[in-house]
């Protein structure tokens, strides 16, 4: 592939894309009515600092980079949750999950022990687009309710091929026969990481790396959907690099120069994701896709420091309200709908994709959905702040009391493990150093009553991830947040 650049260019690449913020001046086509294909790659568990294009010095993605430096980077993007089911729902969803009961990961195994998934009431974006006339398909994870009524088939998808539970095993040469003993025991509940993939309800005898093979199918539904006289949408989620840590031999091998084993692993299966990236470039290409489609990567949460993940310069990772735990890299790339070579510094959230794929697709939002996020296609393109005045929230609920981080331009409150509230700057101090919290005590007082006043909106949880985090919120009023707002602050 002519996109493979040496490690030296990549980096250099990435200096040039973060000093060009300056004045910025998308351009959206204005000339075509040509609705474009819209691709959502999602990783899974991915750190901040784990991409060549947002600062990695011992990954190499040059797939990723080649496109994030052909797109628009996002320096400050969020998402709606730090942990990847409550995550999700808000991507699929627009709203943030507190406010329809989806705070928590929906718990393994959920398709025998849980009769539930995301509310039904809610539309998902995938349905609004196969509604305008998108073929629609998702590959990799879903994570968004294991039952018959939740499938993805169910919520808005003509395709789907990958599994309905948190996470899976990546070998299946290792999780199959593991599989295999146990459905020939009786066992009725079979870990979801064990389970067969499906393929649109048919269970598939899978032979490769799950994210080789995710990959794989994916570039097949281009293929197919490129036969076809509307456009698509394909939401393409892989499990990588979640855990468990397992790489193939030849991809661990790139990386021989990294001596912690975890981290190792680690690197080896993002570089899968990356070259799994090209392929699915190289479909575009091969069907002439690729110049009006817009391909957004993301993560779902920021990375596990425990598992080799880093997010520097973010403080904390996966499940906190610091910043490694929400914030994370993102890019746009459409050759057709925007310049590229720019970075985007403004704040938005992945919950801003839903109105924002709405408006490109010229698709009609049911009149009662309630949506959080906003169309952020003008202020992209003027280079306009999208959330001026307004917060994004993030919020975890732990063991009897829960963490909260708000952002509002420039300034962010933090309150975690039962501390007093601090306030950052969080444009001059992303690493959350420098508490102001003295110094501008007034703003501090009015981004917490803004809080406060979310709050109201959110509803009790649905279901609980460990269940017995279910006595702890009863026996701790959690509902009322007396730990946020009635402590010291």
């Amino acid at each position: 592939m002519k996109r493979k650049l040496h490690l030296e260019s990549i980096y250099f690449i990435i200096f040039l894309g973060f000093t060009s913020c300056g004045d910025l001046s998308y351009l959206p086509s204005k000339s075509s009515n040509d609705r474009p294909n819209i691709i959502v790659v999602l990783c899974d568990d991915l750190g901040y600092s784990d991409v060549g294009f947002n600062g990695a010095k011992d990954i190499i993605t040059p797939e990723l980079d080649h496109l994030a430096n052909n797109g628009v980077m996002f320096s400050a993007a969020y998402v709606a949750h730090p942990f990847c089911g409550p995550s999700r729902a808000g991507l699929m969803t627009g709203r943030y999950p507190h406010t329809f009961g989806s705070q928590f990961n929906l718990p393994q195994n959920s398709g025998e022990l849980l009769n539930t998934g995301i509310p039904l009431e809610e539309t998902f974006i995938s349905k609004v687009l196969q509604n305008s006339g998108y073929y629609t398909g998702i590959i990799g994870k879903w994570h968004l309710g294991a039952v018959p009524e939740y499938h993805p088939l169910k919520r808005g998808f003509d395709d789907f091929y990958g599994f309905l539970g948190g996470g899976h095993r990546y070998f299946p040469s290792q999780y199959q026969p593991i599989y295999e003993k146990q459905k020939a025991a009786g066992n009725k509940i079979i870990n979801d990481y064990l389970k067969p993939l499906e393929h649109n309800y048919k269970e598939v005898r899978e032979t490769e790396y799950i994210t080789d093979a995710l990959s794989r199918e994916a570039s097949r539904f281009v293929d197919e959907a490129s036969k076809k006289e509307n456009p698509f949408f394909l939401y393409l989620a892989y499990n990588a690099p979640h855990s468990p840590l397992e790489a193939k031999a030849e991809d661990l091998a790139i990386f021989d120069f990294i001596k912690d084993k975890k981290r190792k692993t680690y690197a080896a299966m993002v570089y899968a994701v990356d070259r799994g990236v090209g392929k699915l470039v190289d479909a575009l290409e091969r069907n002439d896709q690729l110049d009006n489609t817009l391909i957004i990567f993301l993560s779902d949460n920021g990375g596990k420091l425990s598992l080799g993940a880093t997010n520097f310069p973010l403080q904390k990772g996966k499940g906190s309200t610091q910043e490694g735990g929400y914030r994370v890299p993102m890019f746009f790339h459409w050759p057709k709908g925007i310049e590229g070579g720019k970075t985007f510094e403004h704040p938005i959230s992945a919950i801003d994709l839903y109105p924002t794929f709405a408006r490109l697709a010229k698709a009609e939002i049911p009149k009662a959905k309630i949506l959080h996020g906003k169309d952020i296609w003008d202020d992209l393109s003027e280079g306009n702040e999208p959330h001026k005045n307004e917060i994004i929230y993030a919020l975890r609920h732990r063991e009897g009391y829960s963490d909260v981080g708000a952002r509002k331009g420039d300034w962010k409150i933090l309150k975690t493990n039962q501390n007093n509230w601090k306030l950052f700057n969080i444009k001059n101090d992303i690493s959350e150093q420098n508490d102001l919290s003295n110094q501008y005590p007034d703003q501090m007082e009015e981004m917490i009553l803004d809080v406060k006043n979310w709050t109201k909106s959110h509803i009790e949880p649905k279901w609980f991830d460990p269940d017995s985090l279910k006595y702890l919120w009863e026996t701790h009023e959690m509902d009322t947040f007396k730990t946020i707002f009635d402590a010291e602050k």
